[in-house]
């Protein structure tokens, strides 16, 4: 075996280490968590997840936030149980897009709370319903409020108020469908779950059932 060939070999073997380790360390979601003193038990958060404000953080159990999001619950973000927080999401409950160009720095008007925050900043919480699933690449902006089992697709940007089982998509984010006309073709083909998902989501649509 020639040197080089030996080399690549060993430099591939503690690439894979190296992968491993950093897995193991940094991107293993374990199951276990608390919110507002209540345990978690089947909630998992990934530690490549970046979360402001953790106490003003709610969550449910059996929530899942995987890789690389961004939640900013300073203003109150609520989740709740059996939602799924996919990859590179933000959740921001404030946001100074506003505010970069009404600031206090070039009106020369004092900041109005000791903070720093200025009249111009944009704060209002954040309520992420029961069984929701938000798509990779999304952001849920301040005063967004999702029903119970919604559908945010890849890439949509949210602000506003949504009802129960909306199918979210765009930017800005409009509903596109209803989650229980998608679920009814599979409830057809798989009966023994029909009468637990209705007990939780309610009658199928007429024309689905």
């Amino acid at each position: 075996m020639s040197d080089s060939s030996l080399s690549l070999r060993l430099r591939a073997h503690l690439n894979r280490l190296r992968r491993r380790l950093w897995r193991l360390l940094f991107f293993r979601v374990l199951f276990g968590e608390s919110s507002q003193g209540r345990a978690l038990p089947h909630t998992r958060i990934s530690p490549s997840s970046c979360i402001e404000h953790e106490d003003r953080l709610t969550l449910g159990d059996d929530v899942f936030i995987g890789h690389f999001n961004f939640i900013e619950a300073s203003s109150g973000i609520s989740i709740g149980a059996g939602t799924q927080v996919t990859n590179f999401i933000s959740i921001v409950s404030h946001s100074t897009h506003r505010s970069v160009r009404v600031a206090a720095r070039l009106s020369g008007v004092p900041a109005a709370a000791p903070d720093g925050s200025q009249p111009s900043d944009i704060r209002a919480p954040i309520a992420i319903g029961t069984h929701c699933f938000i798509g990779p690449h999304s952001l849920i902006e301040a005063g967004t409020v999702l029903g119970k089992g919604c559908l945010v697709t890849a890439g949509s940007r949210v602000r506003g108020q949504f009802g129960d089982f909306a199918v979210l998509a765009g930017n800005p984010a409009r509903v596109v469908g209803d989650t229980r006309q998608q679920d009814a073709a599979w409830l057809q083909q798989h009966p023994d779950y029909r009468a637990a998902y209705e007990r939780w989501a309610g009658q199928l649509p007429a024309s689905d059932a």
